[in-house]
Order: C-alpha cells, then structure tokens, then sequence
C-alpha cells in the first residue's frame, strides 16, 4: 500500500488555488476545522462530554470558550512552555534508555508513563472546578533505521535495541491542551557516528535548524521547503515526502496551516505567510534513500486520533465499547491502543472505528531496507522578539566528510533564533553552527 508521511504526520493537503471540498479534505484537516468553528471548546473534558457513550460527534454544545486573541498571552505561553520542558525531561530519560537489549515497547512504555507522571505534577493548584487538563500529547514512539516514524508497538511485540541501530524517538506532552511535541534520532551504543549514519544525522538536525531560522513571520511554506532541498543536497541525502509541520492551537496538535517539507506536483499546500504569535510543530525527516514511503503492514499501527467531525453508529459491540473509551479518556488528542483497556475483540472494534473514519490512524511506514531514515522535531513559538524554540536536545558528535559550502546556508545558521535585548550586559547570541563545521 503506497503512503507518506503527510497522513502520519496529519494529512492536510491542500491547493494553492483554493480549498478542497470536504469530501476531498483529509480527516485531520476536518478534524482541526471541526475545532476551530467550534470556539467555545473550554477543555477536553468538554470535547469528551458531547461524545461520551456515543458513536457520533456533536458540533454544538454552549461552555466558557477559548479566545483565540488569547492564544499568546503569557499565561499560554507558561503553558505551552510548561508542556516543552517536560517533553524535553522525557526525552532525555529515553534517550538513556535507548540502549543494546532494552526492548522497544518497555522505552514507549516507559516514555509514556513519565508524560503523564510529570504532568500530572503541575498545576495543581487552585479550585477544582478550575481542572487543568494534561498529559500526553502523542505517545511515545521509537522508530529503527528505515522505519521512517510512528512505531509504538503491542505489549507482545519483541523488537530490540540492536547496537549501531539508528532510533527516532517522537513525542509530545500538553498542558491545558496546549501542545509542545518533539523528536531526535540517536545512533545505540557507544561508537563514533561516521559513514552514512552521521551524513543523515547532521542533514536533519542542520536542516532543522535551518528551517527554524527562516520560519518567521514574512517568510512563507515554500522557503523553508527550498532550505532544506539545499541542506539535504550537501549531505547528499533525501527529504522524505510527505512530511508536514503543522502549526498548533489549542488542542489541536495537527493545524490546517502547514510546512509540506518537498513539495512535488502532486502534492501541494497554501503558501500562506508565517504570523507573529503562531506556533509550530517543525518536523524535518531525511533519508538516505528516495525519501519515499510506504506501509507494510497495517497490524502495526497502534497510534491512533479521534475524528471530532464524523457521524457514525456503530454496529459492534466491541467498536462501541472501545469507541466509548476512546472518547471518554482521549476525546482530542493521539493515543496507542496499549493504553486502552483490555476489551475483548478490541482489535476489530477499532477496524469498524477506522473503516467508519471516526478514528484517524497514524501508520507505521517504511523506508527501502537499508536505507536510513533520521529526523529531528522542535516546537517553536513565533514571539515579536523572535522564535522561541522551546523543545529540542543537542545531537551526538558525528564524523561526516560533507560540508555545507553555500554561503547563505552558513549565514543562516550562525544567525540567532531570537533578537538580543536591548540595555544591560549582552549576552552571547546563540546560534547554530553545522554539526560538520563545529
């Protein structure tokens, strides 16, 4: 089954001369619409509530709203802050535990429980009534070598870490439904990073950096798509098709207005200006083979969303079991089926579920066998004194002969993410110098 990542990563692909039907649009790209008109959203207990027990989605319902004037205000960037520093404390303990013999599921497990752990631990204070929603934003996934993304395996599966293995770990953390999500590639073990390995390691952590510098407010999809056509060529590697960096809302982990990494003639999105006071999910995904996907295996997509927009009534019982749960514990953003309970026939329920598009899956897709896949994610904040990346760790000392030799690549990356502050002592800039030329 041919694919890509834009239906992993949320789908919404567009034409520059105009809005598809809504027969046309794809499920995420409904989904984000869905809850954007439907502003008076005021959490996810909210969304929960007028689909709970039910197998369809109702688009009105009165509460305390969301103000979209809002969304910056600095008690949502604590917020959106908040959610990156715990994403960023996960990521780290995986990273530890990405080593030889630990199996796959236990590191996703154990990922997982901490987002919600530490989630958990903050804002707390204040009346009941006032319920901070918070947790996980998007599971935790590992995914090896050529698997390009989206791989959180069953509790049965017995995938092992493998020295030399190359590992994507993906995932994401909320605060009042606002969302910091991020991602790394590592290589397991201890040896030095050289050959093909460190070539697409530092093309996707260059190519990010990259892209963080030119997605400002002014700037627009088609130039960051062009920056990393031109870091992915010094490295001699491949974007990988289809991927897309969506901007974020509240609860809304997969916006409308997005970044299609390589353009192609097929494929296409609106090439709108960049806003002061957006946020952005910047996923840059390279490889070192075509840069095109596919999916095996559909058994191996465990990772999962709600489809706000959809009506449906189901007909088995497990699907309504499942669904029930569904909406009652993840009513707005992407869940693995290992947190749900064990419902008999759980498994075909979710068939019935997708088959009747009231979930969005995100599948587990493919690279060639031995080809490498690398990729590296930051949430970033649009601010008027410049972006604020608040997600994102430091990559692992590679050894790679290529170089970026275009002058004005370099000069992007030695410029700093956010403008100096004025009076007082000037502290030292901080700037991306490429991994090859450290």
């Amino acid at each position: 089954v041919e694919a890509d990542l834009s239906v992993v990563r949320g789908g919404c692909r567009r034409r520059k001369e105009g809005r598809r039907s809504t027969t046309e649009r794809s499920g995420r790209e409904r989904n984000a619409e869905w809850i954007e008109r439907n502003d008076s959203i005021a959490n996810a207990d909210d969304v929960g509530r007028v689909c709970t027990n039910r197998s369809i989605a109702i688009t009105n319902f009165p509460c305390d709203g969301i103000r979209r004037s809002d969304e910056m205000q600095p008690e949502v960037v604590t917020k959106y802050k908040a959610a990156a520093e715990i994403a960023n404390k996960v990521l780290v303990e995986v990273i530890q535990h990405c080593r030889p013999g630990n199996k796959v599921v236990v590191v996703c497990e154990l990922g997982d429980k901490l987002l919600t752990t530490l989630s958990e631990s903050v804002f707390n204070k204040g009346p009941k009534s006032k319920k901070v929603e918070k947790g996980i934003a998007f599971p935790t996934c590992l995914s090896i070598n050529h698997c390009a993304g989206h791989f959180s395996p069953s509790s049965d599966d017995t995938t092992i870490l493998q020295e030399g293995d190359l590992v994507k770990i993906d995932l994401g953390c909320h605060i009042d439904g606002y969302i910091a999500t991020v991602a790394h590639s590592l290589v397991v073990g201890d040896g030095p990073i050289t050959g093909s390995k460190a070539d697409v390691l530092v093309a996707a952590y260059n190519g990010l950096e990259a892209a963080l510098r030119t997605l400002k407010p002014g700037k627009t999809p088609s130039d960051v798509a062009q920056v990393l056509a031109e870091v992915a060529a010094a490295y001699d590697v491949n974007v990988v098709e289809g991927v897309l960096s969506h901007q974020m809302k509240r609860y809304i982990i997969d916006g409308n207005k997005v970044v299609l990494n390589k353009p192609t003639p097929e494929m296409k999105v609106e090439d709108d200006e960049f806003e002061e006071n957006e946020v952005y999910a910047v996923d840059v995904v390279m490889s070192t083979g075509e840069g095109k996907t596919k999916m095996l295996d559909e058994k191996l997509t465990t990772v999962y969303k709600r489809a706000l927009d959809q009506e449906y009534s189901l007909k088995l019982k497990a699907s309504r079991a499942v669904f029930s749960e569904i909406n009652k514990r993840f009513p707005a953003m992407p869940f693995t089926t290992r947190a749900l309970s064990s419902i008999q026939g759980m498994r075909l329920g979710l068939s019935e579920c997708v088959n009747h598009d009231l979930l969005l899956p995100y599948p587990v897709l493919w690279e060639k066998p031995n080809e490498l896949v690398a990729q590296f994610k930051s949430t970033v904040l649009l601010m008027s004194n410049g972006s604020d990346k608040v997600t994102g760790h430091p990559i692992q000392e590679c050894q790679t002969d290529k170089r970026i030799e275009d002058e004005f690549l370099k000069a992007l990356l030695a410029t700093a993410l956010k403008k100096k502050k004025g009076g007082g002592k000037k502290k030292k800039s901080k700037s991306a110098v490429p991994m090859d030329q450290a």
